[in-house]
């Protein structure tokens, strides 16, 4: 990915700030994917979440993710294969600390 603008990241972005996300972060992976790493507050958020970052990334680029996770797990990846989304509960994203891997 280079420093132009990825309309798939960025309607990832805008469906987890609209949808009130919390410590939403995106990392550049050498320059291949993104990872995307956001919060929800609850179950039912983490759940939302994950629904719109799909419709945005169907809508913006018509593409569908694979998905692992369910909102009772705590944990959702969607898989784009240039871009992965990882949404936690708090408690989870403490707990698994992926960002580490990118500090």
């Amino acid at each position: 990915m280079s420093e132009e603008t990825n309309p798939k990241i960025d309607a990832i972005r805008k469906a987890l700030e609209d949808k009130k996300a919390e410590g939403v972060a995106v990392y550049d992976v050498r320059g291949r994917s993104s990872i995307t790493v956001a919060s929800a507050t609850s179950a039912p958020h983490l759940r939302a979440l994950s629904v719109a970052v799909q419709r945005a990334v169907r809508e913006a680029c018509g593409e569908g993710a694979r998905i692992s996770g369910d909102a009772e797990s705590a944990w959702i990846v969607l898989d784009y294969f240039d871009a992965m989304v990882h949404l936690f509960l708090p408690d989870a994203r403490a707990y698994y600390d992926i960002e580490a891997l990118w500090r």
